[in-house]
């Protein structure tokens, strides 16, 4: 929880429509507002109307694996709203 929000931080969770097998049973049954995922390296920001949930994928912002530009994504939260989310490029890897 941060504020009045229910969040869901895991590394490998997939994305609305895929989501990854450990976390099917308890996203269906009991959906975050917002759901943090990363493993892939690509960066996406979708929301899931299904389970009412805002997915985010930071991207990545190290310097290892197969992406082109380190990115991450800064946000803030106010109560159970998110707001002033940006995309932040770091350069190449």
């Amino acid at each position: 929880m941060c504020e009045d929000m229910d969040i869901w931080m895991t590394h490998i969770g997939g994305y609305p429509g895929k989501y990854a097998q450990q976390v099917r049973p308890e996203i269906y049954t009991k959906p975050p507002k917002l759901f943090i995922t990363g493993h892939s390296h690509i960066l996406k920001v979708m929301f899931d109307p299904k389970i009412n949930c805002l997915h985010i994928n930071p991207g990545a912002a190290g310097k290892s694996g197969w992406h082109k530009v380190r990115t991450l994504i800064r946000f803030s939260i106010s109560f159970d709203k998110i707001d002033n989310l940006e995309v932040i490029e770091l350069g190449k890897r």
